[in-house]
């Protein structure tokens, strides 16, 4: 009994799955990296010549900082695609929906105008 114990393939698995994990190291690196982020978007907000692509801009180092932290601090880089692909899917899914949702609205409005051929 003590055999399958200490033989376990599950447990040898998991072992090994743990080895792939960053440092300490890596860690400080995105962190620094996500304060240089914050930083560049303080830095956007006061600069009055960006104030025309202000939301653009504000919207892009978002995303870039939301992958940083997904893919490290959830751990979705060193884990299975699987899980990335269940968290990445209706994220897709709602970012669709609500892009949709704008245009509709800006049309209903008459900000956009679309023509069909």
């Amino acid at each position: 009994m003590s055999d399958h114990a200490i033989k376990n393939p599950h447990i040898e698995a998991h072992a090994v799955a743990h080895e792939e994990h960053p440092g300490p190291g890596v860690y400080l690196l995105v962190a620094a990296i996500l304060t240089v982020l914050t930083a560049a978007e303080i830095t956007v907000f006061y600069v009055p010549g960006l104030q025309p692509v202000l939301v653009p801009i504000l919207l892009v180092l978002a995303a870039v900082k939301f992958a940083f932290v997904a893919g490290f601090y959830m751990h979705l880089y060193y884990d299975s695609k699987v899980f990335t692909i269940f968290f990445g899917f209706p994220l897709l899914l709602a970012l669709l929906i609500v892009l949709g949702l704008l245009l509709l609205f800006a049309h209903l409005q008459g900000v956009l105008s679309f023509t069909i051929p």
